[in-house]
């Protein structure tokens, strides 16, 4: 499973989660920063990834387009990266799901 993480998260989480997510990829290492949200969005799509992103307008994305890509969409509010960092790790098995399962196209987080 390999991840697009969104600008609003943190680039050090492509190396925390290197074990679970090998050759997962942030936005600012593709396109720089400012990526529009389309631009996020095709990237994921030309990567394989699963877009990780804070911005609930991705949501609304997901509802209209479909996938790919799919959205986990991290409900944290302010928090570290480190904090981050265990959500995924925490939800590993539903995130497997989430990605297997050929109809869902979004995924929240808490």
């Amino acid at each position: 499973m390999r991840l697009l993480f969104d600008e609003n998260l943190s680039e050090q989480l492509v190396d925390l989660l290197t074990d679970l997510f090998p050759d997962s990829l942030h936005i600012r290492r593709l396109h720089g920063s400012g990526a529009a949200d389309r631009t996020v969005w095709q990237l994921a799509a030309e990567h394989g990834c699963l877009l990780v992103t804070k911005d609930e307008d991705f949501q609304r994305l997901s509802i209209s387009r479909g996938a790919p890509p799919k959205v986990v969409w991290v409900r944290l509010g302010n928090c570290t990266t480190q904090q981050v960092e265990q959500l995924p790790r925490a939800r590993f098995e539903a995130s497997q799901r989430f990605e297997a399962h050929e109809e869902a196209t979004f995924l929240a987080l808490a």
